[in-house]
């Protein structure tokens, strides 16, 4: 019903005699009041004077004299609202959400775009960088972490994939609880959580806490997406809103290009840590996880200066609070236009009559921690109502067919993302092993190896009395060969393997040639003594350059994309954009089986990131347009976590045919891609429709 200030009883007096007849239709009007008569006129109503002047920067959300007699009128009806029917109150809360909508745009335009607006898109641009941190940051750290924390190949696999599975929920979650408690706050909890658990999983030295944090981590993150984008359409126009959420995706490629310039002059700086005795190693792929956590930190301060969404807040019924944001951003872009004087003409906004509220529990029922648990519930039962209210009649289909072209898009996109580098390194390999060097029944005593042995095969040969000392082995086998009376200290060894050996009277002394190194050997007279605790890193020798490289440009190539579908994104519309570009990725899919070289691999990649993020950008904005206010965020959320299931499916998928075939990954993502694009050409177009 609005509200009512102290003149609330004389103003109920003056204005029942009823001679106001303006249309009382919901909506604000700037120009002049129709004249009213001298005793209904008071010197005691704020933001007045004798003149009826409006005062700049003073409170005008008076109440009209026409919605003061509806106020009359519905005065009895009210009383009896928990009788009514609740399909009744369902309809007059959506034809009141509508007349919102309608009122809301025009608002929104009397604001203007300006500095407000811009020092938002900046702010949740951060928030919005570090989602894409958070999907490389893994990656980056694998070949150091595995050797940190002695990973098998089944402990990366599910680091890898972890943090997916974090933001699969965290999407879901904190997207739902968003259309709850608002966007701001939850996406201060997100980015509080986040940045929380990557602080500390840079310092835990156990693998199974680290994937924890990880894991924890994600879930911060994953609720970003869906929040930020509902976020920021909320203070867009219509005119605006397509564009400029095409702009702020940019912010995920920057996110990209970050991760990779901090991973290629961090991690491979050995030297940039510390240790603390022989269990704790602070090593510098540590040092940049918590450099990743930077741009969420930041987010979370800047977010502490903005406002909640005066979209949300006149869905629950907060008035006052949202007629205030909104003369805030007015008066903002008018300073910043030079225009100080111009007045915020919007005296009353239309608010949706609410229908399920929290009944507030008094302190003095049951204990602190039954309360909290009866608040809890109703929340996530609120939020599970507005999931299922997604697979409704009203918007079942549209719900459907975004959901096949979001888990479409991820399972090609990101298994197409982890393919390209490990075809990468399996290209490297294939070279690496061609240039072995092979060694047949070479004899060798009393020599002593000092130097570093790699990329070699030794069959049939004898070593007595020799001593390796302070050296490395990379990539040596030992076939069918014997060692007698020599001596191992100080060795460091990487994918190295005796193999049908014969040692005699040998010592091997503070080396890392644990048992599972020797293959079926005969071992006699020989001792171990002080073997290398843990795993070693031999940065100079394990990081690979070209894989930050590969995920730089890879970052960088989706740049032109972004630019066009921000300029066409208004003009062509979402599903044209989406069907375009998916089917244009399709087709750059094909050309993968050209790819049989690492830099005709990286220019294929490039190609296809920079014609599929337009597809990822209209995405985002159809998703937002589609659904009302009070289910935009929990729909984003739900098809954000889908697509990251895809991304779990494409990157276990994809990554078990490297090395053996190029055809499944490929027809795979091409099929998807099509199937997908085809299906979105039967959305419904929204770039003329308001926010509902």
């Amino acid at each position: 019903d609005g509200y009512r200030n102290t003149n609330q009883v004389s103003d109920d007096y003056r204005y029942q005699d009823g001679n106001y007849d303006a249309p009382n239709d919901g909506y604000y009007r700037g120009g002049d009041e129709p004249a009213q008569e001298e005793d209904a006129q008071s010197d005691v109503t704020e933001g007045h004077d004798e003149d009826d002047e409006v005062y700049e920067g003073e409170y005008q959300g008076i109440p009209h004299p026409d919605d003061i007699k509806e106020k009359k009128k519905k005065r009895a009806p009210a009383v009896d609202d928990e009788y009514r029917d609740r399909a009744d109150l369902m309809a007059e809360r959506m034809e009141d959400e509508e007349q919102l909508a309608h009122q809301y745009e025009n608002i929104i335009e009397e604001c203007g775009h300006g500095r407000f607006q811009w020092i938002l898109f900046f702010v949740l641009g951060l928030a919005l960088m570090a989602d894409g941190v958070e999907v490389f940051v893994v990656g980056f750290v694998l070949p150091s972490a595995e050797k940190d924390m002695c990973l098998s190949s089944s402990n990366k696999g599910m680091l890898g994939l972890i943090v997916y599975l974090g933001m699969m929920v965290g999407a879901v979650l904190l997207g739902g609880l968003a259309d709850k408690l608002g966007r701001r706050q939850c996406l201060i909890i997100s980015l509080a959580i986040n940045a929380a658990f990557a602080f500390l999983s840079s310092f835990v030295q156990g693998y199974g806490f680290f994937l924890f944090c990880r894991l924890i981590s994600g879930l911060g993150i994953g609720g970003t997406l869906p929040i930020v984008f509902a976020y920021f359409s909320e203070f867009l126009s219509r005119e605006k809103r397509g564009e400029h959420l095409s702009w702020l995706c940019m912010f995920w490629m920057i996110g990209g290009i970050y991760a990779s310039a901090m991973a290629w002059s961090i991690i491979p700086h050995y030297g940039w840590g510390f240790s603390m005795g022989t269990k704790y190693h602070f090593h510098s792929w540590r040092v940049f996880v918590l450099v990743c956590a930077l741009p969420c930190i930041a987010s979370l301060v800047a977010l502490k200066f903005m406002p909640e969404s005066p979209r949300f807040l006149l869905e629950i019924g907060k008035h006052d609070e949202a007629w205030m944001i909104l003369k805030q951003v007015h008066d903002t872009n008018m300073r910043a236009k030079g225009e100080p004087e111009r007045v915020f003409t919007v005296s009353y906004i239309k608010t949706p009559k609410q229908v399920d509220e929290f009944i507030e529990i008094q302190s003095s029922t049951g204990t602190w921690y039954q309360r909290w648990l009866v608040r809890i519930t109703t929340t996530l039962k609120q939020v599970w109502d507005n999931v299922l209210y997604c697979l409704t009649a009203q918007y079942r289909m549209n719900t459907l067919m975004l959901a096949v072209v979001w888990f479409t898009m991820a399972l090609s996109y990101y298994g197409l993302i982890v393919w390209f580098p490990d075809m990468i390194r399996y290209f490297q390999d294939e070279a690496y092993e061609s240039r072995v060097k092979i060694f047949d029944e070479e004899e060798v005593s009393h020599f002593t190896f000092n130097f570093t042995l790699e990329n070699q095969i030794h069959r049939n040969g004898e070593y007595r009395n020799d001593k390796f000392i302070g050296m490395k082995f990379k990539e040596v086998r030992f076939e069918d060969s014997l060692f007698e009376d020599c001596y191992f200290e100080d060795v460091r060894s990487s994918e190295t393997f005796f193999e049908n050996c014969t040692i005699i009277s040998t010592l091997f002394y503070n080396t890392d040639l644990y048992e599972h190194k020797f293959i079926n050997c005969r071992l006699i007279n020989t001792t171990f003594m002080e073997e290398k605790e843990g795993c070693h890193i031999d940065f100079e020798e394990d990081n690979d350059f070209l894989i930050y490289l590969v995920s730089f440009l890879g970052s960088l190539s989706v740049l032109p994309g972004n630019i066009i579908s921000a300029l066409l994104m208004d003009k062509i519309g979402r599903i044209k954009m989406i069907g375009g570009s998916m089917l244009i990725s399709a087709v750059c899919c094909f050309f993968l089986f050209f790819g049989n070289s690492e830099s005709a691999m990286i220019g294929w990649q490039c190609l296809f990131c920079g014609a599929s993020i337009a597809a990822w950008n209209a995405l985002d904005v159809i998703t937002v347009e589609l659904y009302p206010t009070d289910k935009r965020a929990t729909a984003f959320g739900i098809l954000n976590g889908l697509c990251k299931f895809g991304a779990i499916l494409g990157n276990s998928i994809f990554s078990s045919f490297v090395g053996i075939t190029k055809v499944v990954p490929i027809l795979l993502a091409s099929s998807a891609l099509v199937g997908g694009g085809l299906l979105a050409l039967r959305l419904p177009e929204t770039r003329e429709q308001v926010l509902m």
